[in-house]
């Protein structure tokens, strides 16, 4: 089926993606749903669990992006599942920006202007944030999809019905897709990194200098900084680039697959920036990590004296459970 590096290389990197990001984000859904049926969840809370359902979409994605790595990129299956999985797999990508941005506005409000920000903190501000940033992702992916998919499929036909999914087009499609692309880079890629860029540095710069902030939140604070703009430059960088080369060089990049690789990465990286920002999905993952130790444990024949130690951790959870957390806000 492969016959180069290449694909089954990006195959590996798809299988890894979608084995560590499933489960974390799976985790960090239960976590946030809980937390906002909660009364009264911050905007935060909102626009992190829009962000996991962005990450969940993508994953669910996958599968059909393994199966077109594995037959050295492709697309055998029903060609309607090309367009929707493009369609779906992109907006997530863009969505996922965009609901970053707005999560680095809402941490730097809290720490900035606490006063201010816990008097005028309401439920439907993040309801509202998280609706745009999906509205503009699924409409600037449509236009995408229009311009990429109008008779660009059939470009390329191959032996037994199989046809290059999101690839070779004319030069009338290229006119349309190549300054859209570079539309998507500048509003969806570009404005939201300025815009975390900025407010992350304020973030950090407040919590480092305040002195009854904790070394344990300073250190989260740094960790949610460093982690977002990973994400920005590793993961969103390398397919956002891909558009400005393609731009100005008339055609698509060689190793635009490559980019799209690590545009998936996000999934997988997106859990540490839930372990970072709520308290909610730190307790979620201890307790994710305690099954597997007892697991573990009854495998290795130690079942009784891990239990009885996992009871007590059970009960110290399950106490902090219903405490309110103020993550980073200044109380």
């Amino acid at each position: 089926i492969m016959t180069n590096w290449r694909s089954p290389l990006i195959l590996t990197a798809y299988i890894i993606i979608f084995l560590t990001g499933l489960p974390a984000n799976l985790l960090a859904l239960r976590a946030f749903i809980g937390r906002v049926r909660q009364p009264h969840p911050a905007p935060v809370h909102i626009l992190l669990l829009s962000l996991t359902l962005a990450d969940l979409l993508l994953l669910l994605l996958l599968p059909f992006k393994m199966v077109e790595a594995a037959y050295d990129f492709q697309w055998y299956l029903p060609e309607l599942l090309c367009a929707l999985t493009g369609f779906g797999f992109y907006s997530s990508i863009y969505c996922s920006t965009w609901l970053l941005a707005g999560i680095s506005i809402e941490r730097y409000l809290g720490v900035a202007f606490p006063v201010q920000y816990k008097l005028s903190r309401k439920p439907v501000y993040g309801v509202i944030a998280a609706v745009i940033a999906w509205v503009m992702s699924f409409g600037h992916c449509t236009i995408v999809i229009i311009g990429q998919y109008w008779n660009s499929t059939h470009n390329d036909v191959t032996s037994e019905n199989g046809i290059t999914c999101y690839e070779n087009f004319t030069q009338a499609q290229l006119d349309v897709v190549l300054p859209v692309r570079l539309e998507l880079c500048l509003f969806l890629f570009f404005v939201p990194m300025v815009i975390t860029i900025f407010c992350y540095w304020r973030f950090v710069w407040i919590m480092l200098t305040q002195p009854h902030v904790g070394a344990q939140r300073r250190r989260r604070a740094v960790g949610l900084a460093v982690v977002t703009l990973l994400n920005f430059l590793v993961c969103f960088g390398p397919y956002n680039v891909s558009h400005l080369v393609g731009f100005f060089t008339k055609k698509s990049p060689l190793w635009r697959a490559e980019a799209v690789v690590f545009s998936s990465l996000n999934a997988s990286l997106d859990p540490l920036l839930f372990y970072f920002s709520s308290a909610a999905v730190r307790r979620a993952f201890g307790r994710g990590l305690q099954i597997l130790r007892h697991q573990s444990a009854s495998l290795l024949g130690r079942r009784g004296k891990e239990t009885t130690e996992g009871t007590s951790g059970d009960r110290g959870v399950s106490q902090a459970e219903g405490a309110p957390s103020s993550d980073f806000t200044t109380e």
